[in-house]
């Protein structure tokens, strides 16, 4: 019995069937593992050994040679902190934000709406909309909108509710509000796909079992949404970090508001120091990964990494 159960426990293993289709695996994701290669591993090793660069002796501007300058992760560190911290302060303020606009929103469209299943899709549509208009024009708009010639800072300031001298664009909560607008879609989203598969006779359990509304809320509806929580708060925290359009000063932000996406941009494009782009870029890829995996392991949903 023994030499049996030792028999079915490896024959998998020994299995002929099992070893030719295993080369037929390897051969159908060959693809995938090429493409990660080719577009994500290479760039960011090249990425990476950039940002140990040192500027080439006697080259003209943006002309470097490799070498292993740890200096670079010193020097952008002393001298953009305030930007790294605004980068992250920012994209957690507009995370919160969202959340607090998108969960009510999908809750409706997700749940009460399913009984009129034409305002749902309506919902859905009206979501979905923005997606149909260019990320720049949007944030434009918002940029005239606020602008101290428009009908609305006008009227703010013939109520009294702005000073005489007061703006909109130029300020950090112009730039939060630009983050939150443009990424309210991809919280709404994972949260309505995971409450509307949500089974409202949990809901009406916990009713029964005299817990009130709020009760019934923070113990069976937000820990059966957590997945979509965590997936929203992932989408829109992780892009809004690296924003740098809604903080641009051609946009909605002024000299006090850049954002780490605003100093790599004028690093690499404009200053032509490609070490310092490199070297912030991977510092803002490893910040977020460290707080994402924090966040995911903490909320106990370790299964979406």
């Amino acid at each position: 019995m023994a030499f049996a159960a030792f028999s079915t426990a490896t024959g998998p293993a020994t299995d002929p069937v099992a070893r030719r289709r295993s080369p037929v695996a390897l051969f159908l994701l060959l693809p995938g593992i090429l493409y990660l290669v080719l577009f994500f591993l290479t760039p960011l090793v090249s990425l990476l050994l950039t940002s140990f660069q040192v500027p080439r002796e006697f080259g003209d501007i943006g002309q470097y040679d490799y070498a292993f300058r740890w200096q670079n992760y010193v020097d952008v560190v002393t001298t953009y902190w305030p930007h790294i911290i605004r980068s992250f302060g920012y994209a957690l303020a507009a995370t919160f934000f969202a959340l607090l606009i998108s969960y009510p929103l999908a809750y409706f469209i997700g749940v009460k709406a399913r009984k009129w299943p034409l305002v749902q899709s309506l919902m859905l549509v009206l979501v979905i909309s923005p997606f149909f208009i260019s990320f720049l024009l949007r944030t434009l708009a918002w940029k005239q909108l606020f602008s101290d010639e428009s009908f609305l800072v006008q009227g703010l300031k013939t109520l009294s509710l702005l000073g005489p001298e007061a703006h909109l664009t130029g300020t950090a909560a112009s730039v939060i509000f630009g983050l939150t607008y443009n990424f309210i879609p991809f919280m709404t989203l994972p949260l309505y796909t995971t409450l509307e598969r949500l089974d409202v006779r949990y809901l009406e359990a916990g009713s029964d079992l005299y817990a009130s509304p709020f009760q019934v809320f923070r113990r069976v509806t937000v820990p059966l949404s957590m997945p979509g929580i965590v997936a929203g708060t992932l989408l829109t925290f992780i892009p809004a970090a690296g924003d740098f359009i809604n903080a641009s000063r051609d946009f909605l932000g002024g000299t006090g508001t850049q954002m780490m996406g605003n100093v790599i941009e004028a690093n690499f494009l404009v200053l032509q120091n490609y070490p310092s782009a490199a070297a912030l870029s991977i510092i803002l890829m490893g910040v977020i990964l460290v707080i994402v995996s924090i966040y995911v392991k903490r909320s106990g949903t370790e299964e979406l990494l």
